[in-house]
């Protein structure tokens, strides 16, 4: 069975901001966007994916793991049909992922899924 494509979505909150795509467009240096953008195209045309790229963690919810000048950063992520919904993204600093982190990104799968 071929991969599925899945198109990649921001997660847009009730006040209408796109907080990962603001996250990229703000946060991280040009390379980093790149490398990043690179990992998320490669989900989305290689569902489902597994380690050491793509890590489910709890229902409906997954990260993707990019390594890039800054350091490691995630992009969280739900599935909504066809679509890959980008909920949250943060530099790990810690090999854990930061319980404030994953409570964000729940929020937002949840609000998603409502």
């Amino acid at each position: 069975m071929p991969p599925l494509i899945l198109d990649a979505r921001f997660y847009r909150s009730t006040s209408g901001r796109e907080p990962v795509r603001e996250w990229l467009k703000h946060e991280l240096s040009p390379g980093a966007r790149q490398a990043i953008g690179a990992d998320i195209k490669t989900v989305q045309e290689g569902w489902p994916l597994g380690m050491p790229l793509v890590r489910k963690l709890d229902t409906q919810l997954w990260e993707v793991r990019s390594r890039i000048p800054e350091g490691i950063a995630r992009v969280l992520f739900t599935l909504a049909g066809m679509n890959r919904v980008l909920l949250h993204g943060f530099i790990k600093k810690s090999d854990k992922t930061p319980r404030d982190e994953l409570e964000l990104a729940k929020q937002r799968r949840n609000e998603v899924h409502a």
